[in-house]
């Protein structure tokens, strides 16, 4: 995977793990204009008790399938990058990428890294060991945030929500000097399931993604499970 596909989940995950959108997807589509809008600041709605709401309402599901449409609007490229798909989200076991336009490739990301496989199933490469425990890392930090773990937010972020347990917007700052070289800020929003999310490298490059048709999952299936390397 490209240095360029590594835009991407929470904190630095944004930047290692989230799946590329290739050069050849860039369009003239809308969505430049509302993935430039800078996120609000954290300190306009510090909410610790809405915060609390949000992470224990997200930590009911234990898995979320969703369709989402991913815009990264860079410095380098002079139109954004746009793929969309489907993604499976499992607490236990990690993040399952399948991306449908404008190519056909599924990401698997896992405390043990990312594996990428083609439109044939076949493995096309991992990250290096040094890679996989940075994706490890963020993953596990991920996971533990969306399981409702606020220690795991609190010491990386400066946090900060509006509006209500229906409707709501998280505003995330690092407040670690390592990470903040990185990472700008998150701006997340959702009601019973994550809607959208942006994450502003320190960069100024920008990676919107928006979640559609979400629903909560119990299992994975049997070939999501062979994926995840389960029995």
């Amino acid at each position: 995977m490209s240095a360029l596909a590594m835009t991407g989940a929470l904190g630095v995950a944004c930047a290692l793990a989230w799946p590329p959108a290739p050069a050849q997807a860039a369009t003239t589509t809308t969505a430049t204009a509302q993935s430039t809008t800078p996120p609000t600041s954290a300190s306009s709605a510090n909410d610790p008790a809405l915060v609390a709401q949000i992470t224990a309402h997200l930590a009911a599901a234990k898995g979320v399938r969703a369709q989402f449409t991913q815009t990264q609007t860079l410095a380098a490229m002079k139109q954004p990058l746009v793929s969309s798909g489907t993604l499976l989200f499992f607490r236990e076991r990690g993040v399952i990428w399948q991306i449908d336009t404008p190519y056909k490739a599924t990401y698997v990301i896992t405390d043990a890294g990312v594996t990428q496989l083609d439109a044939s199933g076949h493995r096309v490469n991992t990250r290096s060991a040094q890679g996989a425990r940075g994706v490890a890392q963020v993953s596990k930090m991920m996971r533990a945030m969306l399981g409702g773990d606020l220690s795991a937010l609190y010491s990386q972020f400066d946090v900060g929500a509006e509006g209500s347990i229906a409707q709501w917007r998280m505003h995330l700052t690092p407040n670690q000097p390592q990470l903040a070289q990185s990472l700008k800020g998150l701006e997340m929003s959702g009601g019973d399931y994550l809607q959208s999310l942006r994450i502003t490298l320190a960069n100024g490059d920008v990676t919107k993604l928006d979640f559609a048709n979400s629903a909560a999952v119990a299992e994975p299936g049997p070939a999501e499970r062979t994926l995840f390397g389960a029995p």
